[in-house]
């Protein structure tokens, strides 16, 4: 049987009065649970549910829930699951982004779909683009399933499962046009401006092209093996001239260990891309768009879809098709 106590504080004339009621439920097997409440008659209404649930074994310790903030549930899932996330830097950007939010002082226990369909809203207001806010939403979802399945919330219930993700925008065709090349390189600082060349002529990815090390270049059959790519695999790609190049101005030789970008941190990657574009007069390109480029050349140059494919790593040609946007006047040039 719970325990209902009344809790008693001074008022306004420093009378002692009854400021609330507490009960107190201790059970064999449960470990003890108190909540204070405003009146008898609900504390009395917790206690009988909280009892029958323990006597029928259903019951879920709320506790850690009702005292955990979303601020303080992202902060642990930034340490202990997105670190070990191959993209983990822009994961911890979007948790940041969660961190500087309202909603990141509400407890988890409280926190429905409604809240989130607010924040989605929201989001698209500012011009948030629906895939980024997917992004957010997607960090939050795994959290509460994280934090029902492994950190001892069992009482939680996966908000993100109530609530209409915005519709993925369509994939972007965006290409560099004539004059925006020379000028993005001449508005880059060293070392970004052969990062963006490398981009363009190895289509790889920001992340692969942040984690390239010296020892796993070939300089005889120009050749770079990517350890750490998006899909878990090894990936061995081309090196052209140009990109070749690039390396030996990075002070690359066969000698060469070590990250090859050892001064040049992925945000400030990003930052300078964008400021670059700025000064450059450059509207609506975006550090990603160079993949789409590159793959966009490769084709131009009369490669075949297997073999673009093995350069850029899409394991399907499906997803290869969103990043490639050919030229008319270079479609009409292979037609003769």
């Amino acid at each position: 049987m719970a325990t209902i106590n009344a809790r008693k504080g001074p008022d306004a004339n420093n009378k002692l009065v009854i400021i609330g009621w507490q009960a107190i439920i201790r059970k064999r097997g449960h470990p003890s649970q108190t909540r204070t409440f405003r009146t008898k008659r609900d504390a009395e209404a917790w206690a009988k549910v909280t009892e029958s649930e323990m006597l029928r074994g259903v019951w879920l310790d709320r506790s850690e829930a009702e005292s955990t903030t979303l601020g303080e549930a992202l902060q642990r899932y930034a340490d202990e699951i997105s670190i070990n996330k191959k993209g983990s830097a822009q994961e911890l950007c979007r948790i940041r982004q969660w961190l500087e939010r309202p909603i990141s002082k509400r407890t988890l226990n409280t926190l429905r779909g409604k809240d989130f369909a607010a924040y989605v809203k929201s989001r698209l207001n500012e011009g948030v683009s629906p895939n980024t806010v997917r992004l957010e939403l997607a960090i939050v979802g795994n959290l509460f399933t994280v934090a029902a399945r492994e950190w001892g919330m069992e009482s939680l219930v996966n908000p993100m499962r109530s609530i209409k993700l915005p519709a993925p925008a369509k994939g972007r065709n965006r290409r560099i046009q004539p004059g925006e090349w020379g000028a993005l390189i001449a508005q880059l600082p060293y070392p970004h401006d052969h990062a963006v060349v490398l981009l363009v002529e190895t289509a790889m990815r920001r992340g692969e092209l942040s984690g390239m090390r010296w020892e796993d270049v070939q300089w005889t059959a120009p050749s770079i093996l990517l350890q750490d790519t998006k899909n878990g695999e090894s990936r061995e790609v081309p090196l052209s001239r140009a990109a070749l190049q690039i390396l030996h101005d990075l002070g690359g030789t066969p000698e060469a260990t070590g990250s090859v970008w050892k001064t040049m941190a992925t945000h400030s990657f990003s930052q300078a891309f964008i400021r670059a574009c700025d000064r450059a007069s450059i509207e609506d390109l975006r550090l990603h768009d160079l993949r789409h480029e590159a793959a966009s050349r490769l084709f131009e140059k009369g490669l075949n879809p297997m073999q673009v494919a093995a350069i850029t790593g899409h394991k399907t040609l499906q997803m290869l098709k969103r990043y490639t946007h050919l030229r008319a006047e270079d479609l009409a040039k292979m037609l003769g």
